[in-house]
């Protein structure tokens, strides 16, 4: 089979996107570094040329995806402005944004950081430092690391496939959990 050329600097997203093609099709069982080299037209030693093993590969998926979920989560808060709720409701509106979109690429993402727990150091350093910002919420010490965890939570038992809301149901959700959280003082408000 004739490899297909592919720029040196695109081969680290080429191999990305070729690793996450397969997990979507067919779980992190069987990704190989074998199997993600076939899928990227490239050959095994390239794919190793950049991502030494299996588990940088996993790494390397979950640091993109942690990228987007940082993007998407800025420019959310960006649009809450300076208060306690900034983000509680980022997250919460990311989670609306993706809740529906669940193509299977999370879920094996999931899967694989118990095969590799490492890959997701950087997003509990993320979460450590958000839940941290919010611990100076003066009404109700607390309240915006829980709004942030129940957020997470309905992301990740959709994840699983734990459940599955729909329409109204979820729209209901989410609205109160945002009520909640504009519920939430401004930045520097005094302490009722």
């Amino acid at each position: 089979m004739m490899k297909a050329r592919t720029r040196r600097e695109d081969r680290p997203l080429v191999i990305l996107d070729a690793a996450e093609r397969l997990i979507r099709r067919m779980g992190t069982r069987t990704l190989t570094i074998d199997a993600v080299a076939a899928e990227a037209s490239l050959s095994k030693g390239g794919v190793l040329h950049h991502y030494a093993s299996k588990d940088a590969l996993i790494s390397a998926l979950a640091e993109r995806k942690l990228r987007e979920i940082r993007e998407s989560v800025a420019a959310h808060e960006a649009e809450q402005g300076a208060n306690a709720a900034a983000l509680p409701l980022a997250l919460i509106a990311h989670a609306r944004q993706v809740y529906a979109d669940e193509d299977g690429f999370p879920r094996a993402l999931l899967l694989a950081s118990a095969e590799s727990p490492e890959a997701f150091a950087g997003f509990n350093a993320f979460l450590k430092q958000r839940l941290a910002q919010m611990e100076d919420v003066a009404c109700c010490p607390g309240a915006g690391a829980m709004l942030t965890f129940a957020t997470l939570g309905l992301l990740l038992t959709r994840t699983l496939g734990f459940h599955c809301l729909e329409g109204p149901e979820l729209e209901k959700l989410f609205d109160a959990m945002e009520c909640a959280a504009k519920g939430l003082p401004k930045s520097g408000s005094p302490t009722p």
